[in-house]
């Protein structure tokens, strides 16, 4: 992993322990219960937890919702099923009051915007990795500090896991700084994603289901602990959908609670608005908004056929032209331009409209304007070209040109490009890859 893209919370006050053992970029620590007292780590945690209700009320509600759980050898920094808090009692004791507010905070955020229940059909490791990077830089931003060599990648900064996802490369070899327990085949792919290992470099960490994580005495003063938590199952489609909604009942409840106290600001604030939100897909929003564009009304050109003694009118449509522009500069893939024709071949259908398709880059060549009538079949050209800068300007300057207005102009892109320096009299509406702003017209999230 190259230094220059990915930065690694560093302080030079805080050094690492002999006992870390450092594999690439992932940290170890050894869970030996015999050398941690145990009580002192879970008062360590309590305190925490107290000071964030005071200080932080919405990610301390939040941090109360997770029961306290020292877990066995299994465990090598903190974990959560969504229903509990696991920690490495070692892991615990080598961190500072701030860094383990953070670590508190890290597992309840994956619970309250419930990454246990969004993964669909994606790579559970990229998935788990796109979640951490979620969250890691909007806690720092926040002002919370990570333990030691804790990723933080700024590019992400207020984006949502599922826009990051796909902008993980595959060959990706850093790991998540904790497990998640909630997912299906923990043994598999705890050895290889989860908790910041990898077991077959380590010696002496595997024990026996009787042995050290079922010790009931682990060490002096810590009787009243009782037994270490063993790994829990993972969560099934049926708890996984209960817990979605008691989540989502947690996460607006410690939002209400920390507005009546006066403090719930800044991104947190955000990130609840749009968590609380109905969440509609690119495709659902874009359906409406083009829905809205047919003109659909009643006219007394062509009466009604209904009998009676009132002429009353008849509805009728009239025609709208769609311009759609796709930004072929290239970072658009092609499977993405693929489902965008498709989406709007399926909207097409649904009313009078004719499109005129135009790929652009930096310029527009004339070759790659395509026009499809109401009655055709909107498919795809064999080659859209491009793969230069992207400019904005020549869709528009195209467009004024005709001489028939665009009803809409539909534009698909990652909106790094220049935007022209005023808004059209007609709407435009940006379906955007990434997190770039626009800095006019309607924007859908496309990933």
């Amino acid at each position: 992993m190259a230094d220059s893209e990915y930065k690694f919370w560093q302080d030079s006050k805080l050094a690492p322990d002999p006992k870390v053992e450092v594999i690439g970029e992932d940290i170890v620590y050894e869970n030996n219960v015999d050398d941690v007292d145990l009580e002192a780590v879970e008062a360590k945690l309590t305190k925490a937890r107290t000071q964030l209700i005071l200080d932080k009320p919405f990610l301390g509600n939040l941090v109360l919702r997770l029961p306290l759980k020292a877990a066995g050898s299994w465990c090598q920094t903190s974990a959560t099923d969504a229903k509990s808090f696991y920690y490495n009692p070692s892991f615990i004791e080598k961190l500072d009051n701030h860094q383990t507010k953070f670590v508190l905070i890290h597992e309840a955020l994956h619970c309250a915007l419930t990454h246990f229940a969004r993964r669909g059909t994606r790579d559970k490791h990229k998935w788990d990795l796109a979640c951490d990077f979620a969250i890691n830089p909007l806690l720092v931003k926040e002002g919370f500090r990570p333990p030691l060599d804790v990723p933080i990648f700024n590019k992400y900064e207020s984006m949502i896991a599922e826009e990051i996802y796909p902008m993980i490369d595959d060959s990706i070899d850093t790991e998540p700084m904790d497990q998640h327990l909630y997912d299906d085949n923990p043994k598999d792919d705890a050895d290889e994603s989860d908790g910041g290992m990898r077991e077959d470099s380590l010696e002496g960490e595997k024990d026996n289901a009787s042995g050290k994580s079922e010790q009931s005495n682990p060490s002096q003063g810590n009787a009243s602990s009782g037994e270490l938590a063993q790994q829990p199952s993972p969560l099934t489609p049926d708890e996984m959908q209960e817990l979605s909604g008691k989540w989502q009942k947690n996460l607006a409840s410690s939002a209400q609670l920390a507005q009546q106290a006066g403090k719930l600001d800044g991104e947190f604030a955000k990130l609840i608005d749009f968590f609380l939100q109905p969440q509609l897909s690119w495709q659902s929003l874009l359906a409406q908004y083009m829905s809205s564009l047919a003109r659909d009304d009643f006219s007394y050109a062509r009466p009604s056929r209904r009998s009676g003694a009132a002429i009353l009118p008849s509805l009728r449509s009239s025609q709208i032209d769609i311009t759609v522009a796709i930004d072929t500069s290239g970072s658009i893939s092609q499977d993405e331009i693929d489902e965008f024709v498709s989406e709007i071949n399926a909207i097409k259908s649904n009313m009078r409209a004719s499109i005129t398709l135009i790929a652009c880059d930096e310029k527009i060549n004339p070759n790659l304007i395509w026009r499809f009538e109401a009655w055709d079949e909107l498919k795809f050209p064999a080659s859209l070209g491009g793969g230069k800068g992207t400019n904005f300007n020549p869709v528009f300057n195209h467009i004024d040109q005709q001489d028939s207005p665009s009803s809409v102009l539909i534009y698909f892109t990652d909106a790094k490009g220049k935007f022209p320096e005023y808004e059209p009299n007609y709407p435009v509406m940006w379906l955007v890859k990434g997190k770039e702003p626009v800095p006019w017209g309607s924007r859908i999230q496309l990933n």
